[in-house]
C-alpha cells in the first residue's frame, strides 16, 4: 500500500495530534517567542518532555526558530507559533491572526 504524500496540511495535523503539543501551541500564541525550557515552567511539565514536542512541532512546521542565545555554556533555542491555518487556529482556539490574544494578558515571560 502507497503511504499518504507529506503535506504542509498532513504535517499541521499530526502537530496537533498531541495534547501538549496542542497546549505548547497556544502558548506560544500569546507570547512573541518563548523557549523549551520556559514553555516547561509554564506548563508545568518536564523539560525533556516539552523540548521532544517542540522539535516535532519544528519538524512539522508549526513553530519557527527566532533565535538562539548562549546561556550558561549551552544555547537556548527560542520559537514563535507559526501555525497560520484557519482550521488549525480554529482547533487551538486562536482567533483571527491576533495571536489568541482576544483581551487576555500573558503578563509577560521571565528566564
Amino acid at each position: 500500500m502507497k503511504s499518504p504524500a507529506r503535506t504542509e496540511e498532513n504535517d499541521l495535523l499530526v502537530a496537533l495530534g498531541h495534547p501538549l503539543r496542542r497546549r505548547i501551541l497556544k502558548e506560544m500564541a500569546a507570547a512573541e517567542s518563548l523557549s523549551p525550557r520556559e514553555l516547561s515552567l509554564a506548563l508545568q511539565q518536564p523539560l525533556s518532555n516539552v523540548s521532544y514536542h517542540v522539535r516535532v512541532l519544528a519538524e512539522r512546521g508549526a513553530v519557527t526558530l527566532v533565535e538562539a542565545r548562549p546561556t550558561r555554556g549551552s544555547v537556548q533555542h527560542f520559537y514563535r507559533c507559526a501555525v497560520e491555518s484557519p482550521w488549525a487556529r480554529e482547533v487551538l482556539g486562536l482567533g483571527e491572526k491576533d495571536g489568541g490574544r482576544g483581551g487576555e494578558s500573558s503578563g509577560g515571560s521571565s528566564t
